[in-house]
């Protein structure tokens, strides 16, 4: 309508008719038709008045009621039309009408210009548009679904509902509880090996002395020694005389009665010169066949296991050196005393000597010591001072006090330990740089193969195509077997250096593991 509007206005008016003014559209209106009117016919319809016929089709009452308003000469303005200027109805004149159309909610402009013909006032055009969707009044014909019911459930449903919400409260609380429990245990295995790392161990030891040791000359300097290494020490009497035990104290007490303590099973027993020199004797008259109830090494050792079982023995004896060196002084002096009364005789000095309780040889001391380890296992240490055995006692206190940390450490899925070397293995470059240490490798891995012997072999053919190209130049198999015997194999350096030859057996086996296809091939059979 709009073009066809435009194309009136672009033509010129017929003889006869004059235009007549007409206010502009206001802004946001639809589009206004100029109507032409004059005292003669034809007479122009107002679009509005179009709009209203052909909306109105249909509709008896509607007709109805604009022809009574077309008869009475009177018809109301809708509020989307306005009276043009000088339009009254006195003047003959038809009345020129401006018919401007505003939308429905935005959307239906057919809707708001029935309605602006019609007369209904602005409210009732804006009402649709102001409910969601542009939904009519509630007085309409369309019908607003009602709202869904809530479901009700039984008895046996609610109970099973509650049920199951309460056994998965009781999961989600069984693994809450399950992972507190594993963060605790990780944190006290945290806890328990950093106190078992060296440096921190020690804080968990206190050493414990017979109240003897202190007794003795030198005991005062040990417990000393002790003290000035940071180790807590404790002055118990114990069940062996000038014995010295560890405690252990736990890192996660159990009980909330205090710290518990845990015995070290090392005990570490320290033996007068006197007694150990008697103990020697004993032991020597006892070889000798003589019956005697003097003491020994091994039942002074069978003696302490009976009063700490389960121990682990070790005994320490200070000043061995310094009775060996007045023991050759008396033999100088006894000497002398022989070159001045030669008439004594060779006999009677060897009673003397055999009745002296300091005459004990050094070789006495080794055959005792060597019948004690032999027989049960215990070592006896000699210290030269008591300063000696002060320091020897911090580093027994230190071992005993990491043995745990060390223990773990050595756990392992081998029973043997390898070389450094061979737990990295051999990186090998995408270059081929490394190969040459894997060929070395495994001609050490032969029995009875040295690290030399290895390099010997290598360096001569460095590397398995080419000792298999040497096999292949061979003419017989027996010259095959022997190819590689005369290689040398030099040992150390400078005027200790020594030189060997590979050998035929070593040549043989190499020659079968290089050439052989006999998976089950025993390579040191002969």
């Amino acid at each position: 309508m709009a073009a066809a509007a435009g194309g009136a206005e672009g033509r010129s008016p017929p003889s006869g008719l004059s235009p007549r003014p007409v206010s502009p559209p206001s802004p946001g209106w639809g589009s206004a038709v100029v109507v032409l009117s004059s005292d003669s016919e034809p007479e122009v319809v107002p679009l509005a008045e179009r709009v209203k016929r052909r909306l109105s089709r249909g509709r008896p009452s509607a007709e109805g009621s604009a022809a009574r308003g077309e008869e009475g000469g009177e018809r109301p303005c809708g509020s989307g039309e306005r009276p043009a200027a000088g339009g009254g109805g006195q003047g003959g004149t038809a009345g020129v009408l401006v018919a401007e159309v505003r939308p429905w909610g935005g959307t239906n402009g057919a809707a708001g210009a029935e309605g602006a013909a019609r007369g209904l006032p602005q409210a009732a055009l804006a009402e649709p548009a102001a409910r969601p969707g542009g939904s009519p009044p509630s007085g309409g014909s369309a019908e607003t679904s009602p709202a869904p019911k809530k479901r009700k459930y039984s008895q046996k449903e609610r109970e099973a509902m509650g049920q199951a919400a309460w056994q998965r409260r009781k999961e989600r609380e069984a693994q809450k509880r399950q992972q507190e429990q594993e963060k605790e245990r990780k944190k006290t295995l945290a806890k328990i090996l950093k106190a078992q790392r060296p440096g921190e161990c020690q804080k968990y030891i206190t050493v414990v002395l017979d109240p003897a040791i202190l007794q003795v000359e030198g005991g005062a300097q040990v417990f000393a020694a002790l003290q000035s290494a940071n180790y807590a020490c404790v002055v118990e009497s114990q069940a062996v005389p000038c014995s010295i035990t560890w405690r252990r104290k736990a890192v996660i007490p159990q009980t909330e009665d205090g710290d518990e303590w845990t015995e070290e099973p090392n005990v570490l027993v320290l033996l007068r010169l006197e007694e150990f020199l008697s103990m020697v004797r004993g032991y020597k008259q006892e070889a000798q066949g003589c019956a005697g109830d003097k003491e020994t090494l091994q039942s002074f050792v069978a003696q302490v296991m009976k009063k700490m079982p389960g121990k682990i023995l070790a005994l320490t004896v200070v000043e061995v050196e310094k009775y060996f060196r007045c023991l050759r002084a008396q033999s100088k002096k006894r000497l002398q005393q022989a070159t001045v009364h030669r008439n004594q005789g060779e006999e009677q000095r060897r009673k003397e000597a055999k009745g002296s309780g300091l005459e004990i040889s050094r070789l006495d001391v080794e055959e005792a010591l060597v019948d004690l380890q032999l027989c049960t296992q215990v070592q006896v240490t000699f210290f030269a001072s008591w300063e000696e055995l002060g320091e020897f006692a911090t580093m027994f206190s230190k071992a005993v006090a990491e043995a745990p940390y060390k223990r773990e450490q050595e756990k392992t899925g081998f029973s043997f330990y390898l070389e450094n070397k061979w737990c990295r293995g051999v990186k090998v470059d995408p270059s081929g740089k490394g190969l040459f240490e894997v060929w070395k490798r495994q001609i050490q891995q032969f029995n009875r193969v040295s690290l030399e012997m290895a390099e010997a072999v290598v360096s001569a053919y460095p590397s398995p195509q080419l000792l298999d190209q040497a096999y292949s130049r061979c003419s017989s198999e027996q010259e095959r077997e022997n190819m590689l015997a005369n290689i040398l194999v030099r040992r150390g350096d400078g005027v200790t250096a020594t030189s060997r030859r590979i050998g035929p057996e070593l040549s043989r086996r190499i020659y079968l593991q290089m050439t052989s296809h006999d998976p089950d091939l025993y390579l040191d059979a002969t």
